[in-house]
């Protein structure tokens, strides 16, 4: 059971650091306080000072998954995930279900190409800092 709330605690919190800079954060924090609400002793204030300090951090980081900054995120809410996770066991499942809600609100690109030739160049990006220039 430890291995299996450590991977949800893992997959929690890389949704919820990946959402602070996506436009569905304000419902992803909300439905994150509610957890903490019910699964911590001292309310909610001390959860809702921490994820607005890592906002800030997730959205001047210019959306760089390397940035050492959001890794430390990353881990810091993997930890009071799991530790919620150990105090409260039955909200494994409103979990789940927030990272489902977490990912699937960031979309998802198909692309399709049918049909006679194609030449040139194909760029396909989340985000893009600087200038693209193409010769």
């Amino acid at each position: 059971m430890d291995a299996e709330l450590a991977a949800l605690a893992a997959s929690g919190a890389a949704a919820v650091v990946q959402s602070m800079a996506q436009d569905a954060w304000t419902t992803v924090r909300d439905r994150l306080l509610g957890l903490f609400g019910r699964g911590a002793a001292d309310g909610t204030d001390s959860v809702r000072a921490a994820l607005d300090e890592a906002r800030i951090i997730v959205t001047s980081s210019g959306g760089r998954d390397d940035d050492p900054r959001l890794i430390a995120l990353t881990s810091d809410w993997r930890e009071r995930l799991l530790v919620l996770l150990q105090q409260e066991p039955a909200l494994a499942e409103e979990l789940r279900t927030l990272v489902v809600h977490a990912t699937h609100q960031r979309g998802a690109v198909h692309n399709v190409i049918a049909g006679g030739e194609v030449r040139g160049p194909v760029i396909q990006a989340h985000t893009i800092t600087g200038d693209l220039h193409f010769g």
